[in-house]
């Protein structure tokens, strides 16, 4: 069941609850839960907030969460799963979080004391999928913040500063919309199965003010990949690829910004990039 769909269920509880309170959980609030597995987490968190949404994408895990299946494995399983707990079964990036927010204010609004716009969301969520999880994760209307654990590289990348080798086209999507903080390494002995990596617990919060709206961000996105595809090559050879320029053209352009044409993407802060974008790249 697990290494089918990609799942490693953490059993550490010291862990768990440090995820929980990643969240910074409150009464009121309302919270997405991602791949809830065998409920470790989601029994945790339940008690401290409003109103669990839990999108389970394997269908014997979400019948036995819901209490409709006849096979328990554990203590874990055994106990029942709160009234304020609703079970989804799907797959998280096919699922429609906010229409699932919307109902969530229906039956559960004595409960909440606050709108289904304001939300969290939280996670143990697969590898394989990370990176557009995370993508979903940050599409309007934007959580108040998001608490996944994600294998260390990962992490790596989504904290990297310019200029190491980690810096990249993920970094920058993320950070022109969020901050991104590491919280703590998770080793593999913590989970069932043990992965073969190390995890990170990331907390990434959202900006007040994003350096993109919304209607940017997809070409931002293919922008920044293009960028850095060839990250240790000049910008002006780059650009005069990607936006099909001659030399001269890049040169004025670049000189009328003032950005320095031999700067190497990888040099760029988040800013930086997207004013690049901005006055080039659309």
């Amino acid at each position: 069941m697990g290494r089918r769909l990609g799942q490693h269920f953490l059993t550490d509880r010291a862990i768990l609850d440090r995820i929980v309170a990643a969240i910074h959980p409150e009464p009121g609030d309302v919270v997405i839960e991602i791949g809830p597995g065998r409920g470790s987490l989601t029994r945790r968190l339940a008690p401290r907030v409003a109103h669990v949404i839990a999108i389970e994408r394997d269908a014997r895990l979400a019948a036995l969460l819901r209490g409709a299946g006849s096979e328990q494995r554990g203590a874990e399983l055994a106990s029942p799963i709160p009234e304020h707990v609703r079970v989804v079964h799907g797959d998280a990036l096919k699922v429609d979080w906010h229409a699932e927010l919307e109902s969530a204010a229906g039956p559960f609004a004595p409960r909440a004391r606050r709108p289904a716009s304001e939300f969290k969301i939280v996670g143990n969520i697969p590898y394989n999928i990370t990176s557009p999880l995370i993508d979903k994760a940050l599409s309007p209307p934007l959580p108040q913040v998001v608490a996944f654990l994600v294998q260390r590289e990962v992490a790596e990348r989504l904290a990297a500063e310019p200029g190491t080798r980690a810096y990249g086209a993920l970094t920058v999507g993320v950070r022109s919309l969020a901050s991104v903080e590491r919280l703590l390494v998770v080793r593999p002995g913590s989970f069932t199965p043990p992965p073969r990596v190390d995890s990170v617990l990331v907390r990434i919060t959202p900006r007040a003010n994003p350096l993109l709206p919304h209607d940017q961000i997809a070409g931002f996105r293919r922008f920044s990949t293009a960028l850095f595809s060839q990250r240790r090559k000049q910008l002006r050879r780059i650009l005069r690829s990607i936006l099909q320029l001659d030399a001269a053209a890049v040169e004025s352009e670049l000189g009328r910004h003032g950005i320095d044409p031999t700067t190497r993407p990888e040099m760029l802060s988040p800013e930086e990039i997207v004013h690049l974008f901005r006055v080039l790249g659309r």
